[in-house]
């Protein structure tokens, strides 16, 4: 370095005598401590002079840069020099630090300058790091913008030289010098802005000095591309089609426009708004966001009123010349199944005959649905089990026809139900009811509720007597269901059936127009016809059959043993006569029928209870023991006879007996022997018993042998005669052995049980006399329909 700083010295002093200034050039790149000169040797002076004369060495600038060893008389840097420091003006490229070296003995002064020499040790700068510009894309190419020039603090040759721009399509720089050789650069516009597709330049602007090497400084260059109006607000389609569902929720979301504009600021601020092309309609029906663009629903949205809604958006950016654009929207509403089904009756009859024919028209029912698809497809249809169908007349009209035959008498009336459903999901329904009444045909004949009628009359009732009521029933209506009634005439015993019996013509009661006795008449067989009023009318009848019901009017007589009114019984008994023996035998009748009929037998009086034995049944009285010596000769009985009827009648016979020792007259040759008063009178009884004695063997076969033929009846006609039967002249019977007859006698039998076998008495009766004779006993079991053979009365 110091060989450096002495050559440099060398060739840069220069002596100025006459000014006594002496030059001096170092560069700033020095270090400290670096000798710049030898002032003694400069100066001619030796080092002894310089310590005898006192060197004094004053730095009139700057001191803190050079000094002056005062021994040796060098002068050195004594800290680095920043030329850009020490001469801050760049108005002359020279930068001088003087010095004034003074010596005494004699005084002598010394100027000395040295030349700073610049070096390029600083870089362009520029005074901002980043330049910002604002240029609209509506400036038109060429326009100049000026931008901040760089500073370099070198001067000459290592000052700014020039500038240079990076690579930009848009933009160039052209360098322009000014007073005192400075250098600025204007940024030139090559090719017009568009914002939209570049809103922002980023260009590196760098400052070249002139030095070797050359030093360079940078400043970014930011352009902002101002915002004109020059883009229209845009939709992302032209046109859009929305499906909503009906019955939307006010409010529910249709559609959110989204417009865009490429501009900024308020050229991008979007307005959204209806065109004049909207309608009404629509418009009341949506709403449209101004801000948003956001369409929601405002009205209800109903499928059959309205399905399609046309609308045009505009959107309107906010720029001072405003643009806008247009989008269509349409909105088609989708069916819901949200309409019932409805019905349409066009034509109805009713009411109808119900002979009406088969395949007749009744009724026209047409059906509809506002909804569509399968929404609005309708089946229609009726209850099950009708006599009507449905047919498919046309499109939606149906024709409800009779199928089967219609009675009414069974179903006065239909309720016919016509439903129609769709075929939605879930599926709706609605249906309308229809009353068809049935007109009356007379086609039902008067019914009555039994085919036979059996009716029982009270006799001796009262003329006029309510018998029953015959009522007929015809299901028809009105006039065909009027009925009349009449008696068949019928005659028995010439006498006409409507003579005995009435009937109500409008009611069907029937009277009896007489008294009916049940000895005299017991039944009536007649029919009863009951005739409607329709046309023509319809009829039928019905067999009554009238049975007269007996009274217990009649109380039982006595017959046997017969005695004259008022009179007593006497009887004679041989006093041996055995235990068991018949002592008489009571026989009474009633002209009544069945249990008023049947006759029980009581003691009302006896002398003696254990001597007599009285059957209930059949009268018999007997002897319950041997007669004996204790026993009176006199004995007085008193049977009473009576009926089975409510209240029950009765007559009573008082039997006197005698106890005789006499044997009683045989009996061996007579069969009968009619008897005046007393059956008993001149009847040997001891011949009784001695016959009785000898036969009981053949008494027993002949009794089983009657037994027997008793339970076997023959089917016939006229049965054979049997023991306790009874029999009219006239041979007339009755079932279960009664006979009824008006002859003017009944003969009774009477069997008397003796040693010598059976003896048959006959017994008149007095004239007059009416009698019915119960011939079978209690213990039989026969009853009023009891199939046992007929009795009759030997002669």
């Amino acid at each position: 370095m110091r060989r450096y700083v002495a050559l440099f010295l060398l060739f840069t002093s220069v002596r100025n005598a006459s000014t006594s200034v002496t030059h001096y050039s170092i560069s700033e790149e020095m270090k400290e401590g670096s000798v710049v000169a030898n002032l003694a040797t400069d100066l001619g002076l030796d080092i002894t002079t310089l310590t005898k004369r006192k060197m004094r060495v004053d730095i009139i600038a700057n001191k803190k840069y050079l000094d002056v060893n005062k021994e040796t008389g060098e002068l050195y840097v004594l800290e680095k020099i920043d030329r850009e420091h020490i001469c801050t003006t760049k108005s002359s490229s020279s930068c001088y630090l003087r010095l004034e070296v003074t010596l005494d003995n004699p005084v002598r002064i010394f100027n000395i300058e040295v030349e700073i020499v610049d070096m390029n040790d600083n870089a362009p700068q520029f005074r901002r790091d980043v330049i910002h510009l604002d240029i609209s894309e509506a400036t038109q190419k060429g326009e100049r913008f000026s931008l901040s020039n760089a500073v370099d603090r070198d001067v000459g040759t290592n000052a700014l030289k020039t500038y240079h721009l990076s690579e930009s399509e848009y933009f160039s720089i052209e360098v322009q010098s000014g007073r005192e050789g400075s250098k600025f650069a204007d940024l030139i516009l090559k090719k017009t802005l568009d914002r939209e597709k570049q809103a922002v330049h980023n260009l590196v602007l760098t400052a070249v000095d002139g030095g070797t090497p050359a030093r360079s400084g940078t400043a970014s260059v930011i352009v902002r591309v101002l915002d004109t109006n020059d883009n229209a607000p845009m939709f992302d389609k032209a046109g859009l089609t929305v499906t909503m569902l009906e019955n939307s929720p006010i409010g529910s979301l249709v559609i959110n426009l989204n417009a865009t504009d490429l501009d900024e600021g308020s050229n991008s601020d979007i307005s959204y708004s209806y065109s004049l092309y909207t309608s009404e309609k629509t418009q009341e029906t949506f709403n449209l966001n101004p801000t948003t663009g956001e369409i929601t629903v405002k009205g209800m949205l109903n499928y059959e009123d309205f399905n399609i809604y046309d609308m045009e958006v505009i959107a309107i950016d906010k720029g001072i010349n405003s643009l806008s654009g247009q989008c269509t929207i349409k909105i088609l509403v989708e069916d819901m199944n949200d309409n019932h089904p409805e019905i349409s009756i066009k034509s109805f009859q009713s009411p109808v005959s119900e002979n009406i024919e088969l395949d007749t028209v009744i009724a026209v029912v047409s059906v509809s649905d506002k909804d569509s698809g399968d929404n609005g497809q309708v089946d229609l249809h009726i209850p099950e089990n009708m006599p009507f169908k449905l047919r498919e007349s046309s499109d939606n009209y149906y024709e409800l026809v009779v199928s089967e035959p219609l009675d009414r008498e069974k179903v006065p009336e239909y309720e016919i139900t016509f439903t129609v459903t769709d075929r939605g999901s879930p599926p709706l329904s609605d249906n309308e009811t229809m009353t068809l009444e049935l007109l009356d045909v007379n086609d039902n004949v008067p019914q009555f509720s039994q085919s036979f009628y059996t009716i029982r009359v009270m006799e001796n009732n009262a003329p006029g007597s309510f018998l029953s009521s015959l009522t007929a029933f015809d299901p028809d209506l009105h006039e065909n269901q009027y009925l009349v009634y009449f008696i068949i005439e019928k005659e028995i015993a010439n006498t006409s059936m409507s003579m005995l019996f009435s009937i109500n013509p409008e009611n069907g009661n029937l009277y009896a127009l007489k008294t009916f006795d049940y000895e005299i008449e017991k039944e009536f067989l007649f029919h009863i016809e009951a005739r409607d009023s329709g046309s023509p009318p319809l009829s039928s009848n019905v067999t009554v059959h009238i049975i007269v019901v007996d009274q217990n009017d009649n109380a039982p007589v006595i017959v046997s043993p017969w005695r004259a009114h008022g009179s007593v019984v006497e009887e004679k008994i041989p006093r041996s006569t055995d235990k068991g023996s018949l002592v008489a035998k009571v026989i009474a009748l009633d002209t009544d029928s069945v249990h008023n009929s049947r006759i029980t037998y009581q003691f009302l009086q006896v002398t003696d209870a254990s001597l007599f034995s009285l059957d209930q049944y059949n009268g018999e009285i007997r002897t319950m023991r041997m007669f004996s010596y204790k026993d009176s000769r006199h004995l007085r009985l008193v049977v009473v006879a009576k009926d089975n009827g409510e209240p029950a009648l009765s007559a009573t016979v008082t039997i006197k007996l005698l106890t005789v020792e006499t044997d009683v007259k045989a009996y061996s040759d007579m069969t009968e022997m009619p008897l005046e008063y007393d059956i008993f009178s001149d009847i040997n009884l001891y011949l009784v018993i001695g016959l009785a004695s000898v036969s009981f063997l053949l008494l027993i076969t002949i009794l089983v042998t009657i037994v027997l033929k008793c339970q076997k009846p023959k089917h016939s006609k006229t049965a054979p005669p049997s023991r306790n039967s009874v029999i009219s002249e006239r041979n007339s019977t009755i079932a279960d052995s009664t006979l009824v007859s008006n002859d003017a006698y009944w003969y009774s039998l009477f069997l008397a049980e003796t040693r010598k076998g059976k003896l048959v008495v006959r017994q008149p009766v007095p004239k007059g006399s009416r009698y019915i004779v119960s011939s079978i006993p209690r213990g039989t079991g026969l009853s009023e329909t009891s199939d046992s053979a007929a009795s009759t009365l030997q002669v």
